[in-house]
């Protein structure tokens, strides 16, 4: 989820003329605690270097989303320093290319994710970053809009185009269809021809995805926590099953023994696996509680399904941090 999105002031030709003559510029860092309670957010000067690397492009940030900080992942790829840059998620302006730089030129409108170990916080005037991390903006949409859905927007493609290779015809179920990465995985899959059933965690929730056009075949309101998502889907497909579930979390304990209210919301692991059709691809956000005993991965097995991880990161470690994480 997005926690806020900052657009940096528009600057006129004479003022990023003066960006690129600048020494040095703040930018946003944060500093955790030793007892990891507490973080702490700080403004440091940087220098302004010249793109010296061949494939780096020096951007001029014209917006910054501000996502949630993984320090979990940053301690197990051991990448924990005592300050680390803020904002990666950025949209802005081509300022200079290096020697090797082939996708873009000065003056292009770009967007793109900073990868984990960048050196630059995307909180900043001015970044460097490899052009492989940058596409280009399409025209129509804002700076906001670029900087703050970028990241959903290739998590979402990831799901369905690489772990679950979506075509027309396929039904797929996404839990929490109202929620930033909901709401763009339900556009895509309806862009592919795809049959859409989505869960909604409240009334406000329900009424938004009911509005959708093209519209979604069938929204469950999970709120009250009475309707059992895996017989709805059932229904829905003629108790074929769903061939895509891209899940929002899930839940190893029965509703009574789930300390935690919110994921009281959430369906139980045996659901997903019954509401799964012949040759289904359950494409889930736990990285570590999923949990499937030996029963589970048998059900798995006859149904001919598989189970993929979404990882938010996968496309933007470096080819250096890939090696050590594996």
């Amino acid at each position: 989820m997005w926690l806020s999105s900052q657009i940096c002031p528009l600057h006129s030709a004479k003022q990023r003329n003066n960006l690129e003559r600048d020494v040095t510029m703040k930018g946003l860092y944060f500093q955790q605690s030793s007892t990891d309670e507490e973080i702490t957010f700080v403004f440091q000067e940087r220098e302004n270097l010249l793109v010296t690397e061949d494939n780096f492009v020096k951007l001029q940030v014209k917006a910054c989303a501000l996502s949630q900080i993984n320090t979990k992942l940053l301690e197990e790829m051991k990448m924990k320093k005592d300050f680390f840059p803020v904002g990666r998620e950025i949209a802005g302006i081509v300022l200079d290319v290096g020697s090797k730089v082939s996708f873009f030129q000065p003056d292009d409108e770009v967007v793109g994710i900073l990868p984990l170990d960048s050196e630059d916080p995307g909180f900043c005037e001015v970044v460097r970053v490899h052009e492989h991390y940058l596409v280009h903006k399409p025209e129509k949409v804002t700076w906001t809009e670029a900087a703050g859905t970028i990241r959903d927007g290739v998590r979402a493609y990831t799901a369905l185009h690489y772990l679950s290779h979506l075509s027309a015809g396929k039904s797929v179920l996404i839990m929490d269809g109202a929620s930033a990465f909901g709401t763009i995985a339900i556009q895509l899959a309806h862009h592919r021809g795809a049959k859409v059933i989505s869960t909604a965690c409240s009334l406000e929730d329900k009424q938004c995805l009911e509005r959708f056009r093209p519209p979604i075949a069938r929204v469950i309101d999970v709120s009250n926590g009475k309707v059992l998502v895996a017989e709805s889907c059932l229904e829905e497909t003629g108790g074929l099953g769903v061939d895509i579930v891209l899940d929002a979390g899930v839940r190893l304990y029965s509703k009574d023994d789930e300390p935690d209210v919110k994921f009281q919301l959430l369906p139980h692991k045996h659901d997903i696996i019954t509401l799964l059709g012949v040759g289904g691809h359950w494409i889930t956000t736990e990285e570590k509680n999923h949990k499937l005993d030996p029963p589970d991965s048998h059900c798995l097995f006859l149904k001919g399904a598989t189970v993929a991880f979404l990882n938010d990161e996968v496309w933007n470690l470096s080819n250096v941090q890939q090696g050590k994480y594996l």
